[in-house]
């Protein structure tokens, strides 16, 4: 990162903004990953020794929100909507497309959603910002969730297990768990240490 917090090798003619602390041994691919960033806190998004976000992922975060990305975690073109907070652990592997949010923006009551929607052409960027409650999500350490995966507001994902492509996980999954399925079930259970073989 240059020292105006712009990236040497950007397209997109953005900065990292100040409340985004990057250990010097990260990459970020583009500061165009924070177009939708609008934290106010004193660190509004943490990435940690080593870790990686590549094209295509988005920090959608909230005035309040929080993200930590840990230490070698690996975001490859994921959408983060954290407007509580999101913990992605160090070695974690998140693939293409998926969403991470921990609220849904928008309120349940039919009447009070569309009034949300009539306010949305007065805002820049154009999104949804009604105060609705968030709940953190956890991604524990060498968690891998597989490409078009959505994990929904609350749940934490236990050390070491895998989420299948495409699931949506609405509850929480034990460590060193496979999950799959919409809503993503337990299909196999890993052992801690043990390498996988082929057959």
């Amino acid at each position: 990162m240059n020292p105006d917090r712009t990236l040497p090798w950007d397209w997109y003619p953005g900065r990292i903004p100040e409340n985004v602390a990057v250990d010097e041994t990260a990459y970020i691919e583009t500061t165009f990953s924070f177009y939708f960033f609008r934290s106010r806190l004193p660190k509004g998004v943490e990435i940690g020794r080593g870790a990686s976000t590549y094209l295509g992922t988005m920090f959608d975060v909230g005035p309040r929100g929080r993200v930590t990305l840990g230490a070698y975690a690996l975001v490859h073109g994921a959408r983060i909507v954290c407007d509580s907070e999101i913990v992605i652990g160090d070695y974690a592997l998140i693939s293409w497309n998926v969403v991470l949010m921990d609220g849904y923006r928008v309120p349940f009551n039919p009447l009070d959603r569309r009034k949300e929607l009539e306010l949305l052409p007065t805002r820049q960027p154009r999104l949804a910002a009604a105060d609705v409650p968030a709940r953190p999500i956890r991604i524990e350490r060498n968690v891998w969730i597989g490409f078009d995966a959505c994990v929904l507001p609350g749940v934490t994902i236990g050390e070491g297990s895998i989420v299948g492509a495409r699931s949506v996980v609405i509850e929480d999954v034990p460590p060193y768990t496979v999950v799959g399925g919409n809503p993503a079930r337990a299909t196999r259970q890993l052992e801690p240490g043990v390498r996988a073989t082929s057959t």
